[in-house]
């Protein structure tokens, strides 16, 4: 599919939301041409700041959501909106993190924080020194000569981090950012995101298949049916007090509670999803 217009530069009112999907049903052509519906009915409101996580079973359409927001994918029927203006393109305002790094190999951490500035225009002495402040930011001061190679997996994150927002993005969209890390890696890039996000409120969709993870980040928890044709079936808000540590916030009452109640809804679609793909 091919786009050609990008978000409207009229300024939103300030009541607008960031993401608003509004009756979103994502569909593909196969090999065999038939239609495979992805994602049905799908209808989402996401304030600006807010932090929001969508979990679900494997192949449930989370990613085609999120790509969907991204405005990498069209869907076939509904709309998106970005600040209040519909979405017919990309999705300039919204900055990506990948599951997978998204580092070029040949560059060392400062090039790859700075190059996301320096194809928007700004001057190479520039790009660099403010990439130099954004690696200081997530704790790697002293890496900015080391290649993505030289860094461990959770370092690598870190970089992916500064790279995205770098650019100040208003709208964060994180693809199961921390999956490929262990437990203890994974809390600690769980407490940066916290750290990063409460300094500027972006508004975070952040997509996990780890209930706890979703629960111990967000203000809400989205989630969503088996597929095909998956459905949003559910939507939870988080009480928990802010600011979190994950470790901490993990023993209250409150977490277990909330986790308990989710799961009652999630589990059967946990089961029937991992019916459905053998495991």
């Amino acid at each position: 599919m091919s786009h050609v217009a990008t978000v409207s530069t009229e300024q939103p009112s300030v009541s607008a939301s960031a993401v608003t999907l509004a009756d979103v049903t994502v569909a593909f052509r196969l090999a065999d041409r038939s239609l495979f519906t992805a994602v049905q009915h799908a209808s989402l409101d996401i304030a600006a700041g807010e932090f929001v996580a969508i979990v679900g079973p494997t192949g449930c359409g989370k990613s085609t959501l999120l790509n969907v927001a991204a405005g990498l994918i069209a869907p076939a029927a509904g709309t998106v909106a970005i600040g209040g203006h519909r979405l017919d393109g990309l999705n300039r305002q919204a900055g990506y993190l990948f599951q997978s790094d998204a580092l070029f190999p040949w560059k060392t951490a400062l090039d790859n924080v700075a190059i996301g500035l320096e194809v928007g225009g700004v001057s190479s002495e520039e790009a660099r020194g403010r990439a130099a402040q954004w690696l200081a930011r997530v704790g790697l001061g002293s890496f900015g000569g080391r290649y993505p190679h030289m860094l461990s997996g959770g370092q690598r994150k870190r970089v992916g981090l500064a790279q995205v927002l770098i650019r100040d993005p208003q709208i964060l969209l994180m693809d199961e950012p921390f999956g490929p890390l262990d437990a203890q890696t994974r809390q600690i890039m769980g407490n940066l995101l916290l750290d990063l996000w409460s300094a500027a409120r972006k508004a975070v969709i952040f997509i996990t298949h780890d209930l706890e993870e979703a629960i111990a980040l967000s203000d809400r928890v989205v989630i969503m049916s088996a597929g095909p044709a998956a459905r949003i079936i559910g939507d939870w808000k988080v009480p928990l007090p802010r600011p979190r540590d994950i470790a901490e916030i993990k023993l209250e009452r409150g977490f277990h509670e909330l986790h308990r109640e989710i799961w009652q809804s999630l589990k059967a679609e946990v089961i029937k999803g991992y019916e459905q793909t053998g495991g």
